[in-house]
């Protein structure tokens, strides 16, 4: 599986003019399922993200995880994050699951996410979004596991 994951003050999903999910400070986490996921991916990302040290300590450093903080994620999917863009100008998306299959392991990520303690708000799969987000920084780190 694939994440980008952008650090922020505050992120908000809609989906025809409804919000379906939103957050303060926290994690915005664009996910995507790759051929051959499986839910122990989703499981082992989620744990890495829940984790991961991108916010700052008392001495600026970053130093703090979602967990310390107690910020919140935004969990959206994104197949376009398994682009393949070396041949030509148009990218390819064979490299992604079926939309079954990266529906099922996004969600697993999410509850997984959730299991791990953290808060977690979500986009619509499938859906055409509107993503609005405050990046805190910019931090944007890209895992993949």
């Amino acid at each position: 599986m694939r994440a980008l994951v952008q650090r922020v003050s505050e992120a908000r999903v809609t989906v025809a003019g409804r919000q379906t999910g939103a957050i303060g400070p926290g994690l915005l986490v664009l996910v995507c399922a790759m051929q051959g996921d499986t839910e122990a991916n989703a499981t082992a990302l989620a744990a890495r993200v829940a984790r991961l040290r991108i916010f700052r300590d008392d001495l600026g450093k970053m130093n703090r995880s979602l967990l310390d903080t107690g910020g919140g994620a935004l969990v959206v999917s994104q197949f376009t994050l398994a682009a393949d863009t070396s041949r030509g100008h148009r990218p390819g998306f064979s490299a992604a699951a079926d939309p079954a299959t990266g529906e099922r392991l996004w969600r697993a990520f999410g509850q997984a996410l959730a299991a791990e303690g953290v808060p977690v708000e979500w986009g619509e799969f499938g859906a055409d979004m509107a993503v609005a987000l405050v990046n805190d920084g910019p931090v944007t780190i890209w895992l993949e596991r």
